[in-house]
């Protein structure tokens, strides 16, 4: 069983280890977990813990164990974030280009998420190598990150180098048709930029039956 908690907490330091040491007593093995301190609302200035667990047989348990801690205000239990908002396309480059990846992909994650899957479609405008290479280096960090689409006129250099780690690291890229080296490092190259988001959304997708391992090194 996997199951999702949000902790509401003073932000008191020794906490994510008081935490952990009672998933690890009920049996649980923590999957992903998120920490940081709230910035606005009425729980301004206090500490928010995510934890995604699996090995849980009693989570009423583990939950009032967790409540009985000193610096704990509230416990809630949810669905893990790969039921909310599933698998997620990474779209980075220069803003109009990114906004027509963006559209393709949005169109196809509506026609799968309508069937009960879920893909969601993160973007991010950029403008300079040192920026982008920045950002796709920070994809393989980014948590249920499946597949990357650059999208811009001019990307190489840095930017390469960084493809190449995040493919090694198991997440496709694609690109678009472009100057630069970033074509010769990619997966696949679509001149399209909504084929391009397309594509990405479809080899993410459960119900589609497109898979860019298939067509590695093409271009269309």
């Amino acid at each position: 069983m996997e199951i999702a908690l949000n902790i509401l907490s003073k932000d008191k330091m020794g906490l994510l280890r008081d935490v952990a040491s009672i998933v690890f007593e009920e049996g649980g093995n923590i999957k992903y977990t998120q920490q940081f301190i709230i910035e606005r609302g009425r729980n301004v200035g206090k500490a928010n813990i995510y934890m995604e667990i699996e090995g849980i047989e009693n989570a009423k348990e583990l939950v009032q164990k967790i409540r009985e801690l000193d610096a704990v205000e509230d416990v809630t239990l949810h669905d893990p974030f790969n039921k909310i908002f599933g698998g997620r396309v990474i779209v980075i480059g220069g803003g109009a280009q990114v906004a027509q990846v963006a559209m393709g992909a949005v169109n196809e994650a509506d026609r799968h998420n309508i069937r009960g899957e879920r893909i969601s479609v993160d973007t991010i405008p950029l403008v300079g190598e040192e920026e982008i290479a920045k950002a796709v280096s920070a994809v393989s960090r980014l948590h249920r990150a499946q597949v990357l689409v650059l999208a811009g006129s001019l990307m190489g250099g840095r930017i390469s180098e960084e493809v190449d780690k995040l493919r090694e690291a198991g997440i496709p890229v694609i690109s678009l048709n472009m100057a630069g080296s970033i074509p010769e490092h990619a997966d696949l190259v679509v001149t399209d930029p909504i084929q391009a988001g397309t594509f990405a959304v479809m080899h993410i997708a459960k119900t589609a039956k497109f898979n860019i391992e298939k067509v590695r090194g093409k271009r269309f």
